[in-house]
């Protein structure tokens, strides 16, 4: 990928064709270098190879078409309107080509000539092709010849432009940019990976990227470019990786430690949890620092195996942090660790915002003083004036709430800590190996025993007298309802459930003689804490609330959730929100309120009803969203992926993956000579931009 002129630092206006001012105009599209230029890849191709007898068109598609223009006609409707419409000829039929408000078209043409047009046939009052691209054939023998046009005859490239900027202007500019600097470039993958892979070199690629000859060629490409762009990232992967093999904290851990912990519980752990536990283990009993994700679907015992960790490490005499990303939810993990912790001679406390000064001043020297054993809170645990006197392990659960960035300077900062992450609902693998191709992971693929699937359907509006039927019928049972509503008050600019609004209802028309509470996020910390404690002792049958429950206080006893205007939610959401019902032993059951606006919300609330798989879901939810919706804005840190896809170019992903890893276990440091060059490149590229999770 570099240059022997080091193509990242020559200017973009040397090109022919651009000069000072266009390179202004190449600025704006984040093009300042030669470089930048050679990838500013096509975002579309039409391919205008195939030429199209008139007679052959059907409206609405789009053709290559040569005729003889045998009319011009210039001039201005009643609407004010310029219309320059040519009527051509081929042999076949006839066509009219329309261009509107672009009078100095007039000049362009003359009668008798002979002109490739490509663009879309509609019908409007005749057969026509509006603004349609075009190329003059230079001569009258009514053939394109391959590489006389860069406009007609062949696969086009549609760039992304900038205003002043058009198409054939771009495409002539790359044009010459191919011709003047294709052979400064310098190959960066391995002889023999590209020969395991079937590659082709650098300047193929570059060539057929922009212009293809053929389909075949763009594929080859493509495959090309996207591979070197997974491979370059994967080798920092794997370097980051072999970073941790770096002396750590060596943790003692044995069977009867396992079998001591798995007696406080009066239940039997899953054998993902089993091998989950056995894995962590043996990273905390390494000499290597622990990089670990575990991950697993919605109640399927994520907690169980964090506080294995914790365990080990307090058997061990470290201190341990949980963080989590709301006090909510640090509390039920405070009161889930103290319940087991506690009675074993561990001091367990609880680090927040809503804590008094006073306490926090003690809990915090007494975590100094290495009073305290576990920490469990929020972001707070981890503030810069915060000192650990002997910190051995850090879980961060939820992690997809914090940030890479967040988690970046955790993990840098305890170079020689163990470190667990926690993903809230499962991660698809494509995701899991561009965001933590350096860390180890551990999956949870089965809930405890006893616990059903969650029975889903969707509802329209006209059902929901016999829903709330349903859920009386529910609490006359002993059991509880949850009600998830998107807004805490109504809303004049949209037809949205609120809960205030919705409590008012219930109470005065539906469910007048059931204790009904509400909860959102605008309540105070104790008043949520309060309200969620009062509904889990079964002091309210049906509890009214936002997606604040999404993470929260089990309650196995709730066994139904009614979602309003369910169409408004991500699949993920509606997954974990799902999630929080279905936790005891009895049927359970979520009803999907909302009616379907586009296709994409049909496709979720579809989705959702049909599968209780949170794997399954998260990829479907890849596939509908991206990666970065999907991640949401918080997760900056993802690194930038330009070319490829990774839900469509998995498959070549993880032959990169796999390269990559080989090349840095053969040469740790990289310091052969063509292993240089590639460590100058993710140098600039990755390290100095700090777009790589975990990097330092």
């Amino acid at each position: 990928m570099q240059a022997k002129n080091d193509l990242n630092e020559m200017s973009i206006q040397y090109v022919k064709g651009v000069g000072p001012r266009k390179a202004i105009l190449f600025g704006n599209l984040g093009i300042r270098t030669i470089f930048d230029l050679f990838y500013h890849l096509p975002r579309r191709y039409e391919d205008r190879s195939v030429i199209t007898r008139i007679k052959d068109v059907e409206i609405g598609n789009e053709y290559s078409i040569i005729g003889k223009i045998l009319k011009i006609n210039a001039f201005t409707a009643k609407t004010g309107t310029n219309i320059f419409d040519m009527l051509i000829e081929d042999g076949s039929g006839r066509l009219h080509v329309v261009w509107y408000n672009m009078p100095f078209m007039r000049k362009t043409f003359t009668l008798g000539q002979w002109v490739v047009f490509f663009g879309k046939v509609e019908l409007f009052r005749q057969l026509q092709m509006a603004h349609p691209a075009y190329e003059f054939l230079p001569s009258d023998d009514k053939i394109i010849k391959p590489g006389e046009s860069l406009e007609i005859g062949r696969i086009v490239p549609v760039y992304a432009l900038t205003k002043d900027l058009a198409q054939r202007q771009m495409r002539t500019i790359v044009f010459s940019l191919i011709k003047g600097y294709i052979n400064f470039f310098e190959e960066v993958i391995p002889t023999s990976v590209r020969a395991r892979q079937k590659l082709v070199d650098i300047r193929f690629a570059m060539e057929n990227i922009h212009f293809p000859h053929s389909q075949e060629n763009l594929e080859r490409a493509y495959k090309r470019v996207v591979f070197e762009e997974f491979f370059l990232l994967q080798i920092v992967m794997a370097m980051k990786k072999r970073e941790t093999l770096k002396l750590g904290l060596t943790h003692s851990v044995n069977k009867e430690m396992r079998t001591n912990f798995e007696s406080l519980f009066d239940f039997e752990f899953t054998k993902s949890q089993k091998k989950c536990m056995l894995e962590i283990e043996a990273d905390m009993a390494s000499a290597s620092p622990m990089r670990r994700l575990l991950q697993g679907d919605v109640g399927s015992g994520k907690t169980i195996v964090a506080l294995y960790a914790l365990f080990i490490a307090g058997n061990n005499n470290y201190q341990a942090v949980l963080m989590a990303p709301t006090e909510i939810l640090a509390r039920q993990l405070y009161l889930n660790a103290s319940k087991i912790m506690m009675p074993r001679g561990f001091n367990v406390q609880l680090l927040i915002g809503g804590i008094s000064q006073k306490s926090k001043g003690k809990i915090i020297s007494d975590i100094k003083e290495g009073c305290v054993d576990f920490i469990i809170g929020t972001h707070a645990v981890f503030h810069e004036k915060l000192e650990y006197k002997n910190l051995g392990l850090v879980i961060v659960d939820e992690q997809h709430k914090f940030g890479v960035e967040q988690i970046n300077l955790l993990i840098n900062k305890n170079a020689r800590t163990d470190v667990l992450v926690m993903s809230a609902t499962p991660i698809p693998r494509s995701l899991t190996m561009a965001m933590y191709g350096d860390m180890d992971i551990s999956i949870l693929d089965e809930k405890p025993a006893g616990r059903e699937p969650v029975t889903t359907w969707w509802a329209n509006e006209d059902k929901r007298w016999e829903i709330y039927e349903f859920i009386r019928n529910e609490i006359k049972k002993g059991h509880q309802a949850y009600i998830i509503c998107s807004r805490v008050a109504g809303s004049e600019e949209e037809n949205l459930t609120s809960v205030c609004g919705l409590k008012e209802h219930l109470e005065k028309e539906v469910f007048t003689d059931l204790p009904i509470a509400l909860i959102h996020g605008k309540m105070k910390t104790v008043e949520k804490d309060k309200v969620m404690m009062d509904f889990k002792n079964g002091k309210y049958n049906v509890l009214i609330s936002t997606t604040v429950i999404e993470v929260g206080v089990d309650v196995p006893n709730a066994t139904i959730m009614l979602i309003e205007n369910a169409d408004r939610y991500g699949l993920a959401q509606l997954h974990q929100l799902r999630g929080r019902i279905g936790r005891g032993k009895s049927a359970a059951y979520c009803i999907l309120m909302g009616q379907a606006m586009n296709s994409a919300s049909e496709e979720r609330l579809k989705t959702i009803a049909s599968t209780d798989s949170g794997f399954d879901i998260s990829e479907k939810d890849l596939d509908l969203r991206g990666p970065g919706e999907f991640l949401g804005k918080r997760q900056t840190g993802l690194p930038e992926i330009k070319f490829g896809d990774i839900v469509k170019d998995f498959d070549i992903m993880e032959v990169a993956r796999e390269e990559a890893f080989n090349l840095v276990n053969d040469d740790p440091e990289l310091k052969s000579e063509n292993n240089l060059k590639i460590k100058k490149i993710i140098t600039e590229r990755f390290v100095q931009k700090n777009t790589v999770p975990h990097g330092e």
